[in-house]
Parts: C-alpha cells; sequence; structure tokens
C-alpha cells in the first residue's frame, strides 16, 4: 500500500502541531511507509531468528500493536521475544516508557521509542509508530510493518512456539485470509480513522458509510460461521478483534461512529465477546488506558482531554453463545497459559481481573 499523509493517525505522532490529527477540507489517508526489513528463519535481510534477540515494544492502547501482543501470547513466544510496554499517551516526538520505573525501558535502556529509530537511522524522516521490533544487542529498531510482524510470528518462528499452538496463517486459508483482511483493513481498522480524522463533512459521510456497509457485510458472514475464516481463530480474527473491542468505548463517540454500537449488532457483538473470553485476546485488553490514549492525545477532536467513565464493560463476560456454530478456537492445540506476571492486567482496567 503506497499512502501518505499530512494528517498523521495515533501511531504516526511526527505531525508539527502537537495533538492534530485532522487535515482541514481533507479526507484522512494513512502513511503506510514502514520498515519493512523481516526476521526470518533464513535471516536473509540479516536478522534471523533467535530466541532473546529481539524485544517487541508494543503500546496496548494502540490497536495495530495490540495485534502483535495478541498473537506472541497465542504461539507462547514470551520467552522468546521480550515485551516493553509504553504508556497509553505520547507526545509529538516519540511513544515513551513512562509506566516504568524513572521513565526507561528496562531492557533497552531508553526513555523514548525515538531513541531506537535513530539508532537504526539516525534521518529517520517518518513517524515513531509501534509496534516496532528492536534488535537488543545494537539497540536499532528492525521493522515496524505491522501487518508483516504478526505474519513472520506466525511462520517464522515455528521453533519457539509453544506445545499446542494455533496455526494462525495455515497456508491452505492464505489467500481467503489475505483477501478477507484485505477488506478488513481498508473498510473497519481503518475506516474508523477515516471517520474521526475526516477533515470535511463530505469525507466524514463518505466514510461512514463505507465504515457501517464492511461492519454489515462482517455482521452476515459471521452469522453462519464462528470465525472468519475457517472454523479455527486465524490472522484474520485478530486483525478485526482489535477495532472491535475498541468500538463501544472509543470510536463510537470519539470518531463519530454512532450508527449504532457494537453491542447493538447481535453477530458482532456475539463475536467480539466470543474472542474476548478466549485466553490470548481479552487478557491483553487495558480498557483505561485505550481510553486515555484517544480522548487524550486527540486534542483537535477532544480539546479538554476529558476521558469518558463509560461505557459498562461488564457485558464483554456475558454468555455469547457462539459456540452451537462449531469450530475449535485452537483446533488440535489448546490455550494458552496463565499470562506472565509481568504483563498482567491492573484490577480495574479490564472486567476478567477481579477488582
Amino acid at each position: 500500500m503506497d499512502e501518505s499523509t499530512s494528517a498523521q493517525p495515533d501511531e504516526h505522532p511526527e505531525h508539527k502541531e502537537g495533538g492534530r490529527y485532522t487535515a482541514k477540507g481533507k479526507e484522512f489517508v494513512r502513511d503506510t511507509h514502514y520498515i519493512s526489513t523481516r526476521i526470518t528463519t533464513d535471516g536473509e535481510d540479516g536478522y534471523p531468528v533467535e530466541a532473546g534477540r529481539y524485544r517487541l515494544v508494543a503500546a496496548r492502547a494502540c490497536p495495530w500493536a495490540n495485534r502483535s501482543i495478541i498473537v506472541r501470547r497465542l504461539l507462547g513466544l514470551e520467552d522468546a521475544i521480550s515485551l516493553g510496554l509504553p504508556g497509553p499517551t505520547h507526545d509529538a516526538r516519540s511513544w515513551t516508557f513512562d509506566l516504568d520505573p524513572d521513565g526507561k525501558d528496562p531492557v533497552l535502556g531508553i526513555h523514548r521509542l525515538q531513541e531506537a529509530y535513530f539508532k537504526r537511522d539516525p534521518d529517520y524522516p517518518r513517524g515513531i509508530t509501534v509496534p516496532a521490533v528492536v534488535d537488543v544487542p545494537t539497540g536499532a529498531v528492525v521493522t515496524n510493518d505491522f501487518p508483516q510482524i504478526t505474519l513472520d510470528l506466525a511462520t517464522e518462528w515455528t521453533a519457539h512456539h509453544r506445545e499446542g499452538a494455533p496455526q494462525l496463517y495455515p497456508e491452505h486459508l492464505r489467500d481467503e485470509i489475505d483477501e478477507v483482511a484485505h477488506r478488513v483493513f481498508t473498510e473497519i481498522n481503518n475506516g474508523v480513522y477515516r471517520c474521526g480524522f475526516a477533515g470535511s463533512q463530505e469525507a466524514y459521510d463518505k466514510a461512514y458509510d463505507r465504515l457501517f456497509t464492511a461492519l454489515d457485510w462482517l455482521e452476515e458472514r459471521l452469522a453462519g460461521q464462528r470465525y472468519l475464516v475457517g472454523d479455527t481463530i486465524t490472522e484474520a480474527d485478530v486483525r478485526v478483534f482489535t477495532t472491535l473491542v475498541r468500538f463501544d468505548p472509543v470510536y463510537h463517540g470519539h470518531f463519530k461512529c454512532n450508527r449504532n454500537k457494537l453491542s447493538e449488532m447481535p453477530v458482532l457483538w456475539a463475536y467480539a465477546r466470543d474472542l474476548f473470553q478466549t485466553p490470548g485476546f481479552g487478557d491483553t485488553i487495558d480498557f483505561v488506558q485505550i481510553k486515555q490514549h484517544y480522548y487524550v492525545v486527540h486534542t483537535d477532536i477532544n480539546p479538554t482531554q476529558i476521558v469518558p467513565q463509560g461505557p459498562d464493560l461488564s457485558g464483554w463476560l456475558t454468555e455469547h453463545g457462539r459456540e452451537g456454530l462449531g469450530g475449535r478456537p485452537f483446533g488440535d492445540g489448546n490455550p494458552p497459559g496463565p499470562v506472565r506476571p509481568r504483563e498482567k492486567l491492573t484490577p480495574g482496567h479490564n472486567p476478567l481481573v477481579p477488582g
């Protein structure tokens, strides 16, 4: 995808005016120029798969980064790839490690993710984005190509997958997964941003219609099947989940995606709850950080930076009834084990965690 924009999205904080993400009179177009270096078994790009060498930097607040956190957990790669967690907000320069003692990542020893980008390229001209995979020995970013990162975790890191890990990108389903994932990205993952960052009424109206046309398509597709592609969880489900889980807390109000709430779309609401209650999905979601990020960072949309208290999250734990459609979440495998102590969510931030 060859897109660029003068109004940067939330995970691209290189905008010139702090907190401004809309361009008056223009529709939102995402910058999709990423560092495309890959970490592979053959090390063709100079970075071979090697347990303990790399650190995944991924903010829980960001939907694109949340994907990589989910996939890493589903595949059991916690011992092979460490996880750095920036805080939920950033300034115009960079994501920062303000959740860590002294505001410094304990492995990389940096305060700002920007430092790892500049280790790779001192004149790096684009957004300081998450997720980013950092080469720990050099401290330099290897890649921030978020769609490829999760595919490579599923296909190149198989020697380090846990026993019973799911097949998230099985060869016989890749064409269908790619087709579905493309529509999910253009119309839904990015569609909510086209609504929220629209610079004109015309751009917003067009984005709104595209988004809900796609959500209606999903509602119809999932009415008769438990998962998006095949009868097990795949990459396609991971990609749509991170948008659906943010829909009512953020996109419905903050981004004006308000034809209806997710909780008012019976099939999608049940599908989202099914995934949320599946180990590896809901246990990565920090609703407090998600709301802080969007409502605090986007000051041109929410100048007061007031973070809403709602919505009520208890519904995420209600019965979904999707088991009746068949399917097995992990195929012939099994769920991941307990969340690692350092990566556990804070009580009050997620209904799965007792308060």
